[in-house]
């Protein structure tokens, strides 16, 4: 690990990619301490942990992927979770709208700087609209606990509303997004691995500290009295945690390897007859964005109804989409399978493929070139993808139901969880793959030393 680290300072470009992912994470961190101004951010976290209770909840979840910004009030407590939304609706668009897709097709640029656009757009409105949301909650939380806003924003009101302390909430929240989803593009570009999702894992990572704090608390160490946590059911809870990890390990890099033959194939400047490859299709072609995408999904429709109240039809629903409910995990792996077949088909193009194949005279034992070849390759992705999701949807939801039968604190779970160890397992496996790259592009052996 030493010498990995070494080679990888001895390259510049890599330093400085990796400095400047550090540096940008570091600011989002900081946002994470900023309240909203005119916001006890004490009394805010108080209230909120009362609110989840220690059973599993939505505000739990919404925590956990802020890093304990949603908790505290602070300008980054909607988190990306609104750029996420806003993406899944473009993506969605795209494969609706035909003349979208006509224009990636034609221009791919010009069409990916169109969406990326639109989406920027809508992560500002759907922003706004979850400020406000939040800013309402906020203030019947202060109703029956006085101390949570300062009271010169409570006296600018408009039809009995305090508009002061709703545009302070949503101009200083939306902007905190915003701010988020610049340091995720600029990581993207100028830095290493997927910025959205590092922001994500670095808000999952910095629950550690306080999830170790619950275990100890619960163990209750310092009586003799048993405490609510069990060293049985830690010991579960600690097998299932290295079982998530092996498993998203393997389905991430898991892949069938479809042999090829080759009629004739250029080397170099010259051209050699016969020979033979293979082309890997992954278990699991989408990685965490299914888990990430259906996390935001659900989170959507569920806050709005746990801010309105439980008085009206819609919170009633929002309650039973909330983590730990047998609705919740039903829609879970439902729209797990969707995405993953969904960024499936809109990232493996089979019809691509088959073309080059044809081009450079390669072809499948007993399969002919063209369309046989393509309708080969898609049937094959859409039997192992099915498996891959599957595999994906049981990891995500076994360990909280486990929590949910063994009655483990909330924070515990989804710390311990599928969801947030599925995104930081896949994110590392991501980013150390691109640090790898890099590495052999500069002819060393990698960023893992194997044996030759």
């Amino acid at each position: 690990m030493i010498e990995a680290i070494k080679r990888i300072l001895s390259i510049s470009e890599l330093k400085s990619k990796i400095v400047f992912t550090l540096l940008m994470l570091v600011v989002c961190r900081i946002g994470a301490y900023i309240p909203v101004p005119g916001v006890n951010g004490e009394a805010a976290a108080d209230l909120f942990r009362q609110a989840a209770g220690g059973s599993q909840n939505l505000f739990q979840l919404m925590d956990v992927f802020s890093g304990g910004a949603f908790a505290q009030m602070t300008i980054i407590a909607l988190g990306v979770m609104p750029y996420i939304s806003a993406s899944i609706i473009m993506q969605l668009m795209v494969a609706l709208v035909p003349s979208l897709q006509r224009e990636i097709k034609e221009n791919s640029d010009a069409g990916k700087r169109k969406v990326g656009k639109w989406t920027r757009f809508l992560t500002v409105g759907l922003a706004l609209f979850q400020s406000a949301l939040f800013a309402k909650y906020a203030v019947q939380l202060n109703a029956s606990n006085p101390g949570i806003i300062v009271n010169d924003l409570m006296q600018v009101q408009l039809f009995g509303a305090p508009v002061l302390f709703f545009l302070t909430v949503m101009v200083t929240m939306t902007a905190g997004t915003m701010l988020l989803m610049w340091i995720g593009e600029q990581i993207s570009e100028r830095g290493i691995g997927n910025g959205i999702s590092l922001i994500i894992t670095v808000g999952i990572l910095s629950s550690l500290p306080s999830t170790f704090g619950s275990v100890i608390r619960l163990l209750n160490l310092d009586s003799q009295e048993p405490g609510q946590l069990n060293f049985s059911s830690l010991i579960v809870m600690g097998g299932v945690f290295v079982a998530i990890i092996f498993g998203t390990i393997l389905i991430i890099q898991g892949q069938r390897k479809i042999p090829l033959q080759y009629a004739r194939r250029v080397v170099g400047r010259q051209e050699v007859q016969g020979g033979s490859a293979y082309i890997p299709l992954k278990v699991n072609y989408a990685g965490v964005i299914p888990v990430i995408f259906a996390s935001s999904l659900l989170m959507f429709p569920a806050t709005i109804g746990q801010f309105l109240g439980t008085g009206n039809w819609l919170g009633n629903f929002a309650s039973m989409l909330s983590p730990g409910n047998s609705l919740h995990s039903v829609f879970y792996v439902i729209l797990i399978l969707f995405f993953t077949y969904f960024w499936t088909a809109t990232q493996f193009h089979p019809e691509q493929i088959a073309s080059d194949m044809k081009k450079n005279g390669a072809f499948i034992p007993g399969v002919r070139q063209g369309k046989p070849t393509q309708d080969y390759l898609e049937s094959t992705m859409n039997r192992i993808t099915l498996i891959g999701a599957i595999f994906l949807a049981v990891i995500a939801i076994l360990p909280n139901l486990i929590g949910t039968f063994l009655g483990v604190d909330a924070s515990i779970s989804y710390f311990f969880g599928g969801t947030s160890l599925l995104i930081l397992v896949g994110v590392v496996l991501d980013t150390t793959k691109q640090i790898e790259s890099h590495l052999l592009m500069k002819r060393y052996d990698g960023f893992m030393k194997r044996k030759r």
